[in-house]
């Protein structure tokens, strides 16, 4: 189920962008593709409209009276580099000035920084206890980090029981990414007693707020009947679902559905146009992996159907979503 995590989804802000990244970090926390994804963290974020030159003066005005929001504010204008820029250690500074005054949003931002290095050392227990402070106030993204760090032993002891609490703590509160990784514990039986059927329902609820992995491992398990009925239609479905945002492995299973007619009419074109683009949208032995499946999916098909396939799939192409394996 981890695995699927390795797909650093490149998605921009049609929501909370920024919280959305801590999901698509967790895993990278020990290896080197830490500070690209932060950096893409913030780019998620740059596209988002750039105040106005009035508007910016009067926020920096507020801020240096002291107001927790307006010093947050600023922080987060900087940490995206929208109308000033780009500056993560000006950034970290003024989350420091409205953390140190309680306020939760700051103090979670600040502790992302010190969580990925962003603007500061990385310090996996400063983080904790900037996250803590946070979560203390029923923050529920602070609480959502704290539980990751308590999954995964960083800056506190590995303690998956309270990981699971800190998740769900957060996803009571509808955080979708607690959400989903409170279905993860269900499913695989960890901080928690395994419960596929509760799996699925913390699934369906991080799905229905649009988390391509929750659709997908939701998808997966309609397809396999575990903790719900057996469903291709509905598990093809939810693989479109994901597909539609640009999760490489939902296209990968969506295509698989189409070409063996699993939930819906057998369609090779379709097969293939979702095929290429999960090889489009992977890369390494994912992308090995999604090439030979289109191959053999081209020496069933004559070269009209491929043709329109690479049409359609060039048309998804030219929509400018990325991913990465």
């Amino acid at each position: 189920m981890y695995s699927d995590y390795l797909e650093l989804q490149m998605l921009y802000c049609s929501r909370k962008a920024y919280p959305y990244w801590i999901l698509m970090l967790q895993t990278a926390r020990q290896s080197l593709l830490k500070s690209l994804i932060l950096a893409l963290a913030c780019l998620a974020c740059a596209g988002a409209q750039a105040p106005a030159p009035e508007a910016l003066a009067a926020l920096r005005q507020r801020a240096a009276k002291g107001y927790a929001e307006a010093q947050t504010s600023l922080g987060n204008l900087y940490r995206n580099g929208q109308g000033v820029r780009q500056d993560l250690a000006e950034a970290a500074r003024w989350y420091r000035k409205a953390a140190d005054q309680g306020y939760a949003e700051a103090e979670n931002a600040l502790g992302f920084l010190y969580d990925y290095g962003g603007g500061l050392p990385i310090d996996h227990q400063e983080a904790a206890r900037w996250y803590r402070k946070a979560a203390d106030q029923g923050y529920a993204e602070a609480q959502f980090n704290l539980g990751s760090l308590y999954d995964l032993g960083q800056g506190l002891p590995t303690d998956h029981a309270e990981a699971a609490r800190w998740y769900r703590r957060a996803a009571d509160q509808g955080e979708p990414d607690a959400e989903f990784d409170l279905g993860v514990m269900y499913e695989e039986g960890q901080g928690v007693a395994k419960d596929v059927a509760e799996a699925a329902r913390w699934y369906r609820k991080a799905a229905e707020q649009q988390i391509p992995i929750a659709q997908l491992s939701l998808g997966r398990m309609f397809a396999d009947g575990r903790g719900v009925t057996r469903d291709p239609a509905e598990a093809a479905r939810w693989y479109r679902e994901a597909a539609d945002l640009g999760l490489a492995s939902a296209q990968f299973e969506l295509s698989v559905a189409y070409s063996g007619g699993l939930g819906l009419p057998q369609d090779l074109t379709s097969a293939y146009e979702w095929m290429d683009l999960a090889v489009f949208r992977s890369l390494g032995l994912a992308r090995e992996k999604y090439a030979a499946a289109r191959d053999a999916l081209a020496a069933r098909m004559t070269p009209e159907q491929i043709a329109e396939a690479r049409r359609r799939a060039d048309t998804w192409k030219a929509r400018g979503s990325y991913s990465i394996h």
